[in-house]
């Protein structure tokens, strides 16, 4: 279990990280999602405790960081923005390090870095110089330094930063993968990566926490769309109290209307009277739709909330 409460932090004025508040639960994997200078990196920071907050508590399974650091830090694998790899080595030979760094030794070293290398399918690679991989393979190491010790939770920033289609794919896979036995924080920019491997969003803006959704959530129907020549008198009367159409201009008599509704219950019984209304009436019903929310139209939303109330 991990409990983030009123986390902020201040450099002079400047407020980078503004009274945040979560929790996340084992087996979750979260999108941190917001667009650059959000404050999602200097969340992770101080996740780690890399950063140390200037108000407020992150406790990790049942240790507080300000207190008990180093029993919190042993159970995070964190992959940084920027990767910490050592260029001159070979993978293997930058595993090795690491899981040294991690006080294994002997055979359980070698597992440790064999099952890394299979994890991240670097095995093939293993004896390669790092300064010589494409960003691609060099974030696979990064991903594999990070999950040596197999953490209960794990950060990653921007993990799909670099890579091609093929290696985002096989990204997205390992990070379900690793869900089966880590807690995984994703922070990206990217809408799709948060869509493909996450259960959860937060999105961030300006420092402030701005909405903590389930994805379900995110992505439940919304409304209806209609394309019709009614009138709105004739959809009016067919809908339930508490509704309201949104008119699309058109330059000719078929045009494009948005409906909501006072709840998702509602739309299939919606759907019925008005196909029917609109046939009575005599006119065209050219296609009728469910309206379903994305993450980008939240996401678009939210800052756009944000930028009125500003």
């Amino acid at each position: 279990m991990i409990s983030v409460k009123h986390l902020s932090k201040r450099y002079g004025d400047f407020v980078a990280v503004d009274n945040v508040s979560f929790s996340i639960g084992q087996g979750e994997v979260v999108g941190l999602l917001g667009h650059n200078g959000a404050g999602k990196t200097t969340i992770m920071k101080m996740l780690t405790g890399f950063l140390e907050p200037s108000s407020g508590e992150v406790e990790l399974y049942g240790h507080a960081l300000s207190t008990h650091a180093a029993l919190a830090q042993a159970d995070i694998g964190y992959l940084p923005e920027n990767l910490p790899v050592y260029p001159e080595l070979s993978i293997i030979d930058y595993l090795n390090y690491c899981a040294n760094m991690h006080g294994y030794s002997g055979k359980l070293r070698e597992q440790r870095v064999l099952d890394a290398l299979d994890k991240t399918r670097l095995t093939h690679r293993a004896q390669d110089i790092i300064h010589t991989l494409s960003r691609g393979y060099k974030q696979r190491v990064g991903v594999a330094q990070a999950l040596l010790h197999s953490p209960k939770l794990l950060i990653l920033d921007e993990p799909t930063n670099g890579l091609d289609p093929e290696q985002t794919q096989h990204m997205r896979e390992l990070i379900r993968a690793l869900s089966k036995e880590s807690t995984i924080i994703l922070s990206t920019h990217i809408l799709q990566e948060v869509e493909a491997s996450c259960d959860r969003v937060l999105i961030m803006d300006t420092g402030k926490l701005v909405l903590d959704k389930k994805l379900t959530d995110v992505t439940q129907v919304q409304g209806l769309r209609v394309r019709t020549d009614a009138p709105e008198s004739v959809l009016h009367e067919s809908l339930p109290d508490g509704s309201g159409i949104t008119l699309h201009p058109s330059a000719d008599t078929m045009r494009d209307m948005d409906i909501t509704l006072p709840s998702s219950s509602e739309t299939e019984p919606a759907a019925i009277s008005l196909s029917t209304a609109i046939s009575r009436s005599g006119h065209t019903l050219a296609y009728l739709e469910r309206k379903h929310s994305n993450l980008e139209s939240i996401f678009n939303a939210v800052h756009q909330t944000r930028g009125e109330q500003q």
